[in-house]
C-alpha cells in the first residue's frame, strides 16, 4: 500500500533513481523531476499539489535551480514540506535555507536509513497548514 507521494527533484538520474528505489521499497510513491522548472510543472499536473506529502530537492541543478525552486514551491505549495539532498554543503546556504523553511538538510550519498526515517517522520506529521 502506497504511503504517499513523494516529489524527487534531481538533475543526476543515478541519484532519483536511487532515492527512488530506497523510498519506494518503503512504500511511497515516487515522482521525479529533472530540474526546477519540471518540479513545478509536475506539481500543478493532476492532483499533485494536494497529494505530494514531501519534496526533496537538489541545489545545483539547469534551468530553474534548487533555491528558485524551493523559493517558488514555499509560495505556490506552502504546505508542502521541503528537503535540500544536496553533493555540495554549504553551511550558510543551509541554514538560509532552513530559516525559509526547509525542514532538513541531507548531504549526498545519503544513507538509506536516514532518508527514509527524514521522509518518514514528515510524512507522519503532515503538511504545514496555517491558519
Amino acid at each position: 500500500m502506497a504511503k504517499g507521494k513523494i516529489l524527487v527533484v534531481d538533475d543526476e538520474q543515478d541519484v532519483r533513481d536511487v532515492i527512488k528505489l530506497h523510498l519506494e521499497s518503503e512504500g511511497f510513491n515516487i515522482l521525479t523531476a529533472e530540474n526546477g522548472e519540471e518540479a513545478i510543472k509536475t506539481l500543478k499536473g493532476s492532483d499533485n499539489m494536494v497529494n505530494v506529502g514531501v519534496i526533496l530537492c537538489d541545489i545545483r541543478m539547469p534551468k530553474v535551480n534548487g533555491v528558485e525552486c524551493i523559493d517558488y514551491l514555499k509560495q505556490q505549495a506552502p504546505g508542502i514540506p521541503v528537503v535540500v539532498v544536496t553533493g555540495y554543503p554549504d553551511a550558510e546556504m543551509a541554514a538560509d535555507l532552513l530559516k525559509k523553511g526547509v525542514k532538513d538538510y541531507l548531504v549526498k550519498p545519503v544513507e538509506k536509513s536516514k532518508l527514509v526515517g527524514v521522509v518518514k517522520k514528515l510524512v507522519a506529521a503532515g503538511k504545514d497548514i496555517e491558519l
